[in-house]
C-alpha cells in the first residue's frame, strides 16, 4: 500500500521535477536556449488535472529543483569564502531555493483560477508569471536570478523587445508559448474544445512573428546608429586575483604592481589603441584609497604615466557624527589622479555586504568581513564623466556594482540622468570555475539592449567583456587568466522606450492579472 502511495506521488509530481531540471539547461553553462520554449511544458499539462492544493505543491516542487540546480554555487561560494560549515552552507542554498520556489507555486496555484477554455488563457498565465517574475525582482532586497528571459541572451532577434519591454517581455513570450502547447497537449484529444484554440494559435504565432520582426529590424537600425556614432576607446583590466590572497596584507603590493603592469604592458602593445579610460574591477584596491599613502601613490604613480583616465573600485570610509561608515566605491580618477567623482554601491548584498537588521541579528556575520559592513550608497544616481583624450568631449558613465546589474530600474536611471555607456565592475572569484560567472554575465546582456548602451564589464577573474548596445557580445575574457582587453566601442545618446518609462510592461502584467481575476468575482457574485 505505501508503495502505491509513493508511486503514485512521484508518478504525479515526476513532470514537475522534468521542467525544473529543463529550465536550468536553458541557462548557461549548458545553454540550451531553445529548450525554454518547451521546458514548462509537462509540468503545465500535469497540473490541468490537479486540485488547487496540488498544482501549489507541483509549482514548489518545479521551482525548488530548478533553482537547486541553477545557483547550487552558493554552496562553494559561503563554504569556502564565507567560512560556513558545509551543512550549514548546504541549509542556505535549502532555504533560499524555498523561498524561490513559492514564485512558480504560486504560480501554479493561480493558474487553477483561470478557465483553460478561454482564449485569452495563455495572456493571462503569460501575465501572471511576468508579475510574478517582477515582484521577486524587487521583493525582501530582491533577486531576479534565474528570470526566464535571461535564458535567451544569445538570441539578438527575440530580446530586442527588451527596449520596450525589459527582459519581462521576453519571459511573458517564453510562457506565452509553453502554456499555448500544454493546451494543445491536454485539449487534443477534445474535439470540442479544438476550435477554441484557433485564437490563441493565431495571436501566439502573430505575437511571436512581431516580435522577431521588430527585433531584425531594431538590429538593423541600431547597427546604422552605431556606425554613425561617436566612439570612445575603453581597456578593462581582470586581475586575475584570488580571493583567499585578496585581502592578505602581504600580498597587497602585489595586486597594486600586477594591475599597474597589465594596464601599462596594453598601453605598449604594438596595435594596441589609446585608451580613454582603464577600468580595474570592484574592490581592485585591498585598502582604502588615499589612507593608505604609499599604496595610493603607486596608483597615482600609474594614472599620471599613462595619461589617461581611470575607474578603479575599493573600499571606502567616511565619519559621520560619531560613526565610521564604510561603503564600496568606484573611483573616477583624471589623467592627472585627481579624483573627479565616486559613485557608492547603492543595492547591496544581504549577508554579503550588510546584514539586514544587524542591530538585531548580532549573532550573523557575513562574507566579506575584511571590508567592514557596507552602508547604502548615494540614490541619486549621477553618472561618472571622463575626457575623451583626444577630443574637447566629455563622456558620462552608470556605474553598476557587481549584484546591481541585476536590476534593470539602476542601469535606467543612469541613462535617464545622462550616462552613454554602461559600466559594471565586480569580483567574481567568489563564483570559482562554476556557471554563476557566465551566469551573472549574460544578466549584464539586457541592460545594453533595454537601454542601448555600450555595456563594458571588468571582473576580477573573469568573465569581463564588452556589450555592444544591441546585446552583442563584442569580445569576452576566460575565466581565472591575467587579461586585459582594449575595444573601442560606440557612444549612443538616444533613450529607449524602457529607459524613460520603465516597466510599464511589467507593472501592466500586474493590472490585467488583477483585473481578471476581480472580474472573474464580480461574475461570479452576479
Amino acid at each position: 500500500m505505501m508503495d502505491q502511495k509513493n508511486n503514485s506521488f512521484l508518478l504525479k509530481y515526476f513532470p514537475a521535477l522534468i521542467s525544473g531540471m529543463a529550465l536550468t539547461l536553458c541557462f548557461p553553462k549548458a545553454g540550451l536556449s531553445y529548450l525554454a520554449f518547451f521546458a514548462l511544458v509537462p509540468w503545465l499539462v500535469s497540473i490541468q488535472s490537479m486540485t488547487s492544493k496540488e498544482s501549489f505543491y507541483s509549482g514548489f516542487i518545479a521551482g525548488f529543483f530548478f533553482f537547486l540546480t541553477l545557483i547550487y554555487w552558493i554552496v562553494p561560494t559561503v563554504h569556502v569564502y564565507g567560512g560556513l560549515h558545509p551543512v550549514l552552507a548546504i541549509s542556505t542554498l535549502i532555504l533560499l531555493c524555498f523561498y524561490l520556489a513559492l514564485y512558480p507555486a504560486i504560480f501554479a496555484f493561480l493558474l487553477k483560477k483561470i478557465d483553460q477554455k478561454s482564449w485569452f488563457s495563455p495572456l493571462l498565465a503569460s501575465c501572471l508569471w511576468t508579475a510574478l517574475e517582477y515582484i521577486r525582482t524587487y521583493a525582501f532586497t530582491g533577486f531576479s536570478w534565474g528570470g526566464l528571459g535571461y535564458s535567451q541572451y544569445s538570441n539578438l532577434s527575440l530580446i530586442q523587445i527588451a527596449d520596450f519591454s525589459g527582459v519581462y517581455g521576453v519571459s511573458f513570450l517564453i510562457v506565452l508559448i509553453n502554456y499555448l502547447l500544454a493546451v494543445i497537449w491536454t485539449t487534443g484529444v477534445k474535439k470540442n474544445l479544438r476550435k477554441k484554440l484557433f485564437l490563441p494559435v493565431i495571436y501566439t504565432i502573430i505575437l511571436s512573428a512581431g516580435v522577431l520582426f521588430y527585433g531584425s529590424q531594431k538590429i538593423n537600425t541600431i547597427d546604422s546608429q552605431i556606425k554613425a556614432a561617436q566612439k570612445t576607446n575603453i581597456s578593462i583590466v581582470q586581475g586575475n586575483i584570488k580571493q583567499n590572497l585578496k585581502w592578505n596584507d602581504a600580498f597587497k603590493a602585489r595586486t597594486i604592481e600586477k594591475y599597474i603592469h597589465l594596464s601599462r604592458a596594453e598601453s605598449k602593445r604594438a596595435d594596441s589603441k589609446k585608451a580613454d579610460l582603464v577600468i580595474w574591477p570592484e574592490t581592485a584596491l585591498p585598502f582604502y584609497y588615499g589612507f593608505d599613502r604609499q599604496l595610493s601613490n603607486q596608483v597615482d604613480q600609474c594614472v599620471r604615466s599613462l595619461k589617461t583616465n581611470f575607474l578603479i573600485g575599493s573600499p571606502a570610509f567616511e565619519y559621520d557624527k560619531n560613526q565610521i561608515k564604510f561603503y564600496n566605491r568606484a573611483y573616477m580618477l583624471n589623467r592627472f589622479s585627481i579624483v573627479t567623482g565616486t559613485y557608492d554601491k547603492h543595492h547591496l548584498v544581504p549577508f554579503g555586504e550588510y546584514v539586514p537588521l544587524g542591530n538585531y541579528l548580532t549573532f550573523l556575520g557575513k562574507i566579506t568581513a575584511q571590508a567592514g559592513n557596507f552602508s547604502i550608497g548615494d540614490k541619486t544616481f549621477t553618472p561618472l564623466e571622463f575626457n575623451h583624450h583626444n577630443l574637447k568631449v566629455t563622456r558620462k558613465t552608470g556605474v553598476l556594482i557587481c549584484f546591481e546589474i541585476l536590476f534593470p530600474s539602476i542601469a535606467s536611471k543612469f541613462v535617464k540622468n545622462g550616462a552613454d555607456i554602461l559600466i559594471t565592475i565586480t569580483n567574481d572569484a567568489w563564483f570559482g570555475h562554476t556557471s554563476a560567472a557566465l551566469q551573472h554575465f549574460s544578466i549584464a546582456v539586457f541592460r545594453a539592449v533595454e537601454n542601448h548602451r555600450t555595456v563594458a564589464r571588468a571582473a576580477n577573474t573573469g568573465i569581463s567583456g564588452f556589450i555592444d548596445p544591441k546585446g552583442k557580445i563584442l569580445e569576452k575574457t576566460d575565466l581565472f587568466t591575467d587579461q586585459t582587453i582594449t575595444r573601442q566601442v560606440p557612444v549612443l545618446n538616444r533613450i529607449s522606450f524602457y529607459t524613460k518609462y520603465g516597466d510599464i510592461f511589467a507593472i501592466s502584467s500586474i493590472v490585467a492579472i488583477c483585473f481578471a481575476f476581480m472580474l472573474k468575482g464580480f461574475r461570479k457574485k452576479s
